[in-house]
């Protein structure tokens, strides 16, 4: 059962070009109105609060909160929030982050305008969904031994060029036990070299950059 009236958006996004084209498609829809924008997780849990939007539209990777750590908030406070992801980052790790963060759909911006708008009549009609691209790179890394805390630690340090002597002294461990962590890291990601671990954690979601 839905609520009588059009679908209430909040549409999260740093680019305004983005917000401008998604305002633009939801303007051509008598189903669906846009309340409010922001540009970050804070403005978004301020805007949540004040308009509590029926479907929010969630980018990942924004300044000052990104878009796990406001979903997470947004959830604490309001546990009936409709949240779909749209993000230009396929990386399993990341969706999964997502999800458990309680999105109810993932959606990369290359989405069809079509889709956009089933998903978030999908959502709003109470359903989950997961764009096909994605549901594949979940079942591709679904067997893969995870790296744990301190491995994800050192692979972050890696990305930034550093070196096991670095790596050691900054972590307060021997540079025998990183070392033994890099091989860990090498093997878990199916990697050849450090940059290309980095690399791959970055494309993961693993570590961000």
């Amino acid at each position: 059962m839905t609520d009588a009236g059009p679908i209430r958006i909040l549409a999260v996004d740093d680019h305004p070009l983005l917000r401008q084209g998604i305002a633009g498609i939801i303007a051509d829809e008598p189903d669906m109105v846009l309340l409010a924008e922001a540009a970050n997780g804070r403005d978004a849990i301020q805007q949540f609060r004040a308009h509590r939007p029926d479907i929010t539209l969630m980018d990942l990777q924004m300044p000052e909160m990104n878009g796990v750590d406001a979903m997470i908030a947004i959830r604490n406070e309001f546990p009936e929030a409709r949240i779909i992801v749209l993000t230009t980052y396929t990386g399993d790790v990341q969706v999964v982050r997502a999800l458990q963060a309680g999105a109810r759909a993932y959606l990369l911006k290359n989405t069809l305008h079509e889709e956009l708008l089933n998903t978030i009549r999908a959502v709003h009609a109470g359903r989950k969904t997961v764009s096909p691209e994605i549901t594949f790179t979940l079942a591709e890394h679904a067997t893969d031994d995870p790296l744990t805390p301190a491995e994800v630690r050192v692979l972050r340090l890696i990305a930034q060029g550093k070196g096991n002597k670095e790596i050691a002294a900054q972590l307060s461990l021997s540079e025998e036990t990183v070392k033994g962590q890099v091989r860990n890291i090498l093997s878990k990601l199916g990697a050849h070299d450090r940059a290309n671990a980095a690399a791959i954690g970055i494309k993961r979601g693993i570590i961000e950059f």
